[in-house]
């Protein structure tokens, strides 16, 4: 039997995806958070969720505790709203899998924006590809501040090197959500290009992720 929903008093096929599209930001929540029924009715629940958080990204990035201690939610809902984001990130992760050939830019923001984007701290990350431009390997090497201490370039070659990586993309966050480069990392942009070429590794582009956006230092003339 199919599942259905409810929007404006009539019956939806939550297995139709057409008619989910049309279904509000509540409608929806309340769709994931009626599988438990001893709490209160999922609608309300989720109509509170959105007028204290504000909106679903803020919503998916509460932690537990801020879930539970609103109204309605218990801990298996706050666990099934955990659950939510992790897939969606695995979703996005995966326009760039590995083996492949990257596509296109877009396909590498997609997959940054899902990995960087809601970081509370500043992760630098390095991509490393084939000489075909196919994913290899995706690693976070450095957590903090994004200065001269802060990232070698000798542990980026070691680790590229390693994965007998013939390109590279590197990447890191702005918590702030401002996705503008500072002096810092184009300092540090020309530090790791160097030490690459001496390896003869490709440093393609260098992007800093914000809130939604990204920057490429290649496309600034800064490679």
């Amino acid at each position: 039997m199919r599942q259905t929903g409810v929007k404006d008093g009539r019956p939806i096929d939550i297995g139709n995806s057409a008619d989910l599209q049309h279904l509000s930001e509540d409608a929806l929540l309340a769709l994931l958070l009626r599988r438990d029924s001893r709490s209160s009715p999922p609608l309300a629940a989720a109509r509170n969720l959105l007028a204290h958080f504000g909106s679903l990204r803020r919503i998916l990035n509460a932690s537990a505790a801020e879930l539970v201690a609103q109204r309605g939610i218990g801990a298996a809902r706050a666990e099934l709203l955990h659950a939510l984001k992790e897939l969606a990130c695995r979703y996005f992760e995966q326009t760039l899998p590995v083996g492949e050939a990257i596509r296109s830019p877009q396909d590498t923001e997609t997959f940054l924006l899902a990995r960087l984007r809601d970081r509370p701290h500043e992760v630098f990350c390095c991509l490393y590809l084939d000489n075909r431009h196919r994913v290899l390997h995706f690693e976070e090497l450095f957590r903090g501040t994004i200065d001269g201490t802060s990232v070698y370039p000798r542990e980026v070659v070691k680790q590229a090197l390693a994965v007998n990586a013939a390109a590279i993309i590197l990447a890191h966050n702005h918590p702030s959500g401002i996705a503008e480069p500072s002096q810092a990392d184009e300092r540090i942009t020309r530090r790791v290009k160097s030490a690459l070429e001496l390896v003869d590794i490709r440093l393609l582009d260098h992007l800093v992720i914000g809130d939604g956006t990204s920057t490429s230092l290649a496309s600034r003339g800064l490679l």
